[in-house]
This record gives C-alpha cells, structure tokens and sequence, in this order.
C-alpha cells in the first residue's frame, strides 16, 4: 500500500535535505512534486488542492530550529497534513447500545462486503470479546447466504439459518429476534450489493436501516477501484448516511489514493481495513500509523501488536531456553518462517519498519521475498526428522536429495544451511552472555544495518 506515494515523496524530501533555510522558492518546487505525487496515487483533485494549499501555508518562512533541517520541518508538516486529511484520530466500531446492537454491513457487489461481515465478526469476537450473529440478506446473487454459512463455520462465528423464499427485511427481523434469545451482543446484517448503484438497492437498505436502527452503516469499499470508491462512498453517504468505512484489498492497492480521498470527501471515517485474504486479516485503520508508513517512517506499533496477536508465548518460551542452552535446529528455523508468514510474510514487515526503501534495496539485491521463505520451508521439509535436528549429518549426497524432493538448487540448500548457521552461532554468543545478552541483541536489531535502523542490511544470513 502507498508504494509509488512514499518513493515519490522520499525523492522529493531528499532534494530538500541540507537547505539552510526554507525559502519560498524551494517550497513551491517541493510542493508541485507533492501534488503531482499526489495525484498519480489517484488521490481527488479537490483533495490534494486543500492539502498543498495547508503545507504551504504552514511551510513558507518557517525558522530551522535546532538539531532540525528543513527537510525535516517539511517531513512533520507533510505528517500533521496526511493524519488531519485521514481523519486525525482513531475512529472504532460503535458499539454502545443496548444489545443485540445491529450493524449494516453496505456496498457494491464484488467489494467483498460478504467476507469482510466474517473478518469482522471473528475480529468482534476474539479481540472485544463479543457474542455475534451473521446474518445474509442477500436473496439475489446466488449462494451468497451458503457463503455466509460457509465463511462462518471457518471462523466460528455464528449464522441465522436460511429461510428459503424469505426478503431481506423479514430476516433482519428475525436475526434480532433470534439474537436477543442467544444472548448475542452484535448482529452483523449483509445486505445485497448491486454492480452499479441503483434506486431499489437503497430503497432496501434504507428499509432495512429504518427497521433495526443500527448503532453502524458501515460501507465496505475496494481500495483497488480508487476515486470509483470515493464516489461511490458519496453516494451511499447521501442514500443511506453511512457512519464509516471498511476499506478492503489494500495489501493489492500501491497507489492509495482511495484512502487518502475518502475522509474528505465522502464525509465518513474510515474505521477498518482489509489487509489481505485471511480471515483474520482485517485492522483498525489510524490515521497517524497511516501517514508515517507514506512517509517511509514505518509502523513499529502495529508491527508489535501484529506480533503479540499472533506468536505463541509458550513456543517463544520454548524457543528461548532452547537458544539458551546453544540449541537452534531447522525445526527451529522452520517455526521462524512460518511465524514470519502469519505476520504477513516479508511484503506485511516491509511495510510497517521504517527506511523501507533502503531495506527493500537490500531485499532485492540479495533476491530475498516471500517466494524465497516458501523455498526454504520446502527445503527444511524435504529433510528427514533426523536431519532437521542434526544439521552436521547434511553431506553432499543428502544435499542433492533435498533440492531435488524440494524442487531447488543445491546452491539454494547450502545458502539455508549457512542462514542457519549463522543464526545458530549468534545464539550461541548470546547463550553465554544470559538474558541480558539477549535483550541486548535484540536492542541492537534496532541499531544501523539491522532489521529497525534499516541502514540497507538484512537479518543475519537472509540471501547471502
């Protein structure tokens, strides 16, 4: 998300490093590559005129203090412009009414308004702790009520049993009566979607709306079809008064120039966003997070909530006594990758560490993505459980037979080998040195050339 945006707007940045004052001159050329930037991530034109229109203002004669250059001066006020354009604060799912609270899940067909209703019922479920009912209303496309089921048996969340031949309004109704018997503490109603928009659709809607009083309208819009999106936001505020957004296929999106536009001009926050296909993959949108990922400058928090949400702290326990005591076989670095993949593979990191840029350089020029993990899990699973545990038994012969039962090079098993390696003996230093050997490496994975300072190195032994 926002690549194009944050290289563009690095280049531009870069030209004003080094200036000893801000002149009005150096401010405008900034600017007109800051617009053109702009417009090229499809942000609305309207959009990117107030936004030029507050730097400038803001910019222009402004004094370099201390220990800042005026780089960094236009950086801060570029990043107060992006969190005000994309909303300031965090704005959550309104849940503050008595239960069951309905939520109308709205929008076009094709948005993946159906999989976002299951993405955010297991999010309501598993992070706020709340009981929650899916419901379909969707009567036209065929089997979208089986989809519904279906993607609620894979999350565990619960669904209203289909009625053949019943409308929209009267499973809505039902799904509350239903949920208030459950002792359910939110229903999530899936409304029909149509390709274009139309009069019935938001009549139906409406009716829905006007029926169950929802506490949330939430529109669910594709990032990918971009000021699309933003007009179709427009519309729905004006038909149906939505109260937020829930941006998908963002991870798909490299310009966001949807999300940029939305707050602004369809007049409803953006609450969540869809980071990809799992069913998990759905997250609050912040606006300040935002703004620093466009700016090249990261997301380190969501990094380490990602990171709580999804590592085992028995396996990390585990793990860490085994490093400990100078143990760190390929099972180990197997558990590794595939902890890398939950996180969102090498492309979901990238994203949230700061000197992306730099980083991705280093990533390319030692060819290491997410289709180089697969490689590697492929390899450790090519070995025997014997292997795996006993490294040094790994001959020339056993070598060959690995790349081959894993469709790679030897060269590809041997630069595994030596990533191990690698790793293995920095554990082993920091084995003797304690616990506080260990956090302070850890500490220095922030420091230049490692995974947090981003001064163009990669993790020990990725690629080389």
């Amino acid at each position: 998300m926002f690549e194009n945006l944050t290289t563009r707007l690095g280049q531009v940045f870069e030209k004003l490093r080094g200036r000893g004052a801000l002149t009005e001159a150096d401010v405008d050329a900034a600017l007109r590559e800051v617009r053109v930037a702009l417009l090229e991530a499809d942000v609305a034109l309207p959009v990117v005129k107030d936004f030029v229109a507050h730097v400038r203002t803001k910019a222009v004669g402004q004094d370099v203090i201390k220990s800042v250059t005026p780089g960094q001066l236009v950086i801060k006020i570029v990043y107060d412009e992006l969190v005000a354009m994309l909303g300031s604060e965090t704005a959550h799912i309104n849940l503050a009414a008595e239960p069951p609270v309905p939520v109308l899940m709205v929008g076009l067909q094709g948005s993946g308004k159906t999989t976002t209703t299951a993405k955010l019922g297991l999010r309501l479920e598993k992070q706020d702790k709340r009981k929650v009912l899916m419901a379909s209303l969707d009567v036209y496309r065929p089997a979208a009520q089986e989809q519904l089921r279906v993607l609620g048996e894979q999350t565990g969340v619960a669904t209203l049993p289909v009625i053949e031949g019943q409308q929209p309004l009267d499973i809505a109704r039902r799904a509350m009566n239903a949920a208030k018997l459950r002792g359910m503490d939110v229903v999530l109603l899936d409304t029909a979607g149509r390709l274009t928009i139309d009069e019935a659709m938001m009549r139906e809607a409406a009716a829905v709306r006007d029926a169950v009083r929802p506490a949330e309208v939430l529109l669910v819009a594709d990032a990918l079809t971009g000021q699309d999106a933003v007009n179709t936001a427009k519309a729905f505020k004006e038909g149906l008064n939505i109260t937020g957004i829930v941006l998908t296929r963002i991870d798909g999106d490299a310009r966001g120039g949807a999300a940029l536009s939305m707050r602004q001009t369809a007049g409803a926050p953006i609450k969540l966003i869809g980071t990809g296909e799992k069913v998990d993959a759905i997250e609050p949108f912040h606006p300040d997070r935002i703004a620093s990922r466009i700016l090249g400058m990261g997301d380190v928090v969501s990094l380490v909530e990602k990171a709580k949400e999804t590592i085992d702290q028995e396996e990390a326990a585990k793990l860490e006594a085994k490093v400990m005591a100078g143990g760190f076989d390929m099972n180990d670095l197997l558990s590794q990758l595939r902890q890398m993949r939950k996180m969102g593979g090498m492309e979901g990191l990238m994203a949230m560490l700061p000197g992306v840029g730099q980083m991705k350089a280093a990533m390319a020029a030692n060819r290491v993505d997410d289709k180089m993990i697969a490689r590697q899990e492929a390899i450790i699973l090519s070995m025997t459980a014997e292997e795996r545990r006993k490294v040094q038994i790994l001959n020339a012969r056993r070598r060959q037979r690995i790349a081959s039962g894993s469709g790679t090079k030897v060269a590809d098993v041997n630069k595994l080998l030596k990533q191990h390696r690698t790793m293995a003996d920095m554990f082993k230093k920091v084995g003797k040195l304690g616990k506080k050997g260990m956090a302070r490496m850890l500490a220095g994975m922030g420091g230049p050339g490692g995974m947090g300072g981003m001064g163009g190195g990669l993790p020990p032994g990725f690629g080389r």
